[in-house]
């Protein structure tokens, strides 16, 4: 166990946050994350209403860990902010200005707040709105970028001017990620890609071979994939670009949510799912630079555990203190 600000805030018992992946996430994994410990987001944008109280309703009331969810704020529907607050440990907010209200009314309904963010000034905004901790979000990361600086000047100079506990991400996947974060003093780090490679991802197995093969170099942060969110620069792989510019406009497969079939047109910012038929290596294949680091596909519990470990072992090394 290494206990920080975070994990006292939010009672979780290690001191990470598994991105919210839209698709990705499914009920199997952000159940599995928060028994292992860590904080296990749900990704709130393609919910209605109804359909997140149904989801929120079958995860685990009694994990050692907790359980949030990710609304992005330009598909914010502001009748699930209640729900998410009612039901989870956490209600977190991306892509938009800090906004007080949704602050407030998460916490009148005994939720914590936080705020994903990609400059200083939007991280001292997100504090000043009232937020109970806040992600640094580097440019390293995989799926859609806020901000234009990398990870470690952006966070330290966010370490320098909050006061809540601040999280780091992008490019993180290893125990040495972890415990480095750590070491700057982060109060934890929030990791997307290694789990698009557990066992519970939702995530296409064409997508997932993709990752095993891929290295930071194969990389892309582009704005390829903006077929449904104009102006959002995200990082992808370089390989699901080269196909998606091959194949002609329109329909280039079909995803599903529940009973619906939905057509996936070229440049869709979709990832693939298992469920996804059609050209899926055209589809958007998001990838952080902590990919180089993904090279096989294991239980969520496992790989949580052995980040824990293998940060605690750093910590107590002679070498890390020397």
């Amino acid at each position: 166990m290494i206990e920080t600000a975070f994990t006292r805030l939010v009672g979780a018992s290690v001191p990470i946050q598994v991105a919210s992946m839209p698709g990705v996430s499914t009920l199997e994994l952000v159940s599995a994350v928060a028994r292992a410990g860590a904080l296990g987001m749900v990704g709130g944008a393609l919910f209605s209403a109804k359909s997140l109280d149904a989801f929120l309703e079958r995860l685990p009331r009694d994990a050692p860990g907790a359980v949030g969810v990710n609304f992005l704020v330009p598909f914010l529907d502001p009748e699930c902010i209640p729900i998410a607050a009612r039901r989870t440990r956490v209600v977190e907010f991306f892509y938009g200005e800090p906004n007080p209200g949704w602050v407030q009314q998460a916490h009148a309904l005994g939720a914590l707040v936080s705020w994903q963010v990609g400059s200083v000034d939007e991280a001292i905004a997100a504090e000043r709105a009232g937020c109970d901790f806040v992600v640094a979000q580097g440019t390293e990361a995989g799926g859609h970028v806020r901000g234009a600086t990398s990870l470690l000047p952006l966070l330290s100079r966010v370490l320098d001017v909050l006061r809540v506990p601040v999280l780091a991400a992008g490019g993180l996947a290893t125990p040495r990620d972890l415990a480095a974060v750590l070491a700057c003093g982060a109060a934890g780090a929030r990791m997307g890609t290694r789990f698009v490679a557990s066992s519970e991802s939702g995530a296409h197995p064409s997508y997932v071979k993709s990752l095993l093969a891929a290295t930071a170099a194969d990389t892309c942060l582009t704005q390829t994939f903006s077929s449904m969110w104009p102006d959002a620069p995200h990082r992808v792989l370089r390989s699901a670009i080269e196909a998606a510019e091959r194949l002609p406009a329109g329909v280039i497969g079909e995803a599903r949510f529940g009973d619906r079939a939905v057509p996936v047109e070229r440049f869709s910012g979709l990832p693939p799912t298992a469920d996804c038929t059609g050209h899926v290596e055209a589809m958007a294949l998001y990838a952080g630079e902590s990919v180089t680091n993904v090279t096989s596909v294991r239980p969520a519990a496992e790989i949580i555990a052995e980040l824990v470990a293998g940060a605690e072992r750093l910590a107590c090394s002679p070498t890390s203190s020397s």
